[in-house]
């Protein structure tokens, strides 16, 4: 069968429905439950919607193929997948995390991981050596990397890391949710499965929560990740998954509009006077450029950071002057959002008070240009 690029996948792929109506939209089915005979499995495949219903298949195979994944499973929530993927793991397992990463896992992490006889180390992954150090052969079940990294974008050696992992027994698993898998594909790097928080740049539309997990192999781990979505009800619903499909088929066109302005924003920052730092893995000062040069294709990411002179207080009044762009968290929107990120993350984040999350989105560049310049002042 032919393989087809991403944006031929995206646009057309898996979105029609030929052998019932025709339709080039796939149907909403919002039955829970379906017909079974008396031995109490349909040929069907079909049983309870808690399992999977008809219209999660077109959005799972999208990410299957878009990843060159083995098996996709799509979740209510990025969060979702991503503990699920840590409840696969047995009592006592050792992992290994970024310092820089997404706090909402940071929190489970610190919240919950204890309860579940789980030992996690927080390291500078963007040394190797360091990542070698706390690697304890026969003991860490997971290294987790991000990439690009959240809120400094900085770029995990994801080949390197999966030499690491694998030399020691434990699985590579990689947050893609920032480079998503038009720029990145971290199983072709040797990841043993991917998370994303579907909400953002898969989604592109801030109208839905999702999550996806993906495998490079159908194993014993992976069907335990699987249990887990079906039996903590994590499972994506008939509207949002419908959504997600739509809001998939212009990914490849948010995204490219999105690296090309992130780049002229980064760069136009890079000499204003009220700009303290820009983090943005596509300028050559950035630590993982070169990293990125290798490990991204297409495109840097839509995600730029800055850290404002004078701190908290000038970052915030930053944010109060914006017109367009708008004060909220969350990323991989057509709309351009700010935020203060060590506001958000609280009183354990490691972030600079001054340092403001740009997620750039569709809008004309030259404006996105001259809104930020104008609140820096």
């Amino acid at each position: 069968m032919r393989q087809y690029i991403p944006d031929t996948i995206l646009a057309q792929g898996t979105c029609h429905d030929p052998d019932s109506t025709g339709a080039v939209i796939p149907p909403i089915h919002l039955a829970t439950t379906f017909l079974r005979p008396p031995e109490g499995y349909s040929a069907t495949g079909w049983s309870y919607s808690r399992y999977g219903y008809p219209g999660l298949e077109q959005p799972e195979a999208t990410l299957k193929a878009l990843e060159g994944a083995a098996d996709c499973r799509l979740f209510s929530s990025g969060m979702s997948a991503m503990t699920a993927v840590m409840l696969a793991l047995k009592p006592g397992a050792h992992c290994i995390f970024p310092i820089d990463m997404y706090h909402g896992m940071r929190t489970w992490l610190k919240r919950y991981a204890a309860h579940w006889g789980m030992r996690i180390e927080h390291v500078d992954m963007t040394d190797l050596d360091v990542v070698r150090a706390a690697v304890v052969p026969g003991t860490t079940a997971i290294v987790w990397a991000e990439t690009p990294s959240n809120p400094h974008w900085y770029l995990y050696d994801l080949a390197a890391l999966a030499d690491i992992a694998h030399a020691a027994g434990a699985r590579l698993v990689v947050d893609n949710t920032v480079a998503t898998p038009l720029l990145t594909q971290p199983l072709a790097f040797g990841a043993d499965i991917v998370v994303h928080s579907a909400t953002k740049y898969l989604n592109g539309h801030s109208d839905v929560l999702a999550g996806a997990a993906m495998t490079a192999a159908t194993n014993e781990f992976w069907e335990r990740v699987c249990f887990n979505r079906d039996y903590h009800g994590g499972i994506l619903g008939q509207f949002p998954a419908a959504l997600l499909m739509r809001g998939m088929r212009t990914l490849h066109l948010r995204i490219e509009r999105a690296s090309e302005s992130a780049m002229a924003i980064a760069t136009a920052c890079l000499d204003h006077p009220q700009v303290e730092t820009v983090y943005y893995p596509g300028l050559p000062s950035h630590p993982g450029h070169a990293l990125a040069l290798r490990q991204m294709a297409g495109g840097f990411g839509g995600m730029v950071s800055i850290v404002v002179k004078g701190g908290l207080e000038a970052a915030e009044r930053v944010m109060t002057r914006t017109r367009i762009w708008k004060p909220a968290t969350s990323l991989g929107g057509v709309e351009s959002l700010i935020e203060r990120r060590a506001a958000i993350e609280g009183a354990d984040s490691h972030v600079e008070p001054g340092l403001l999350r740009l997620s750039v989105g569709v809008e004309a560049v030259s404006d996105l240009i001259d809104d930020l310049k104008t609140a820096l002042g």
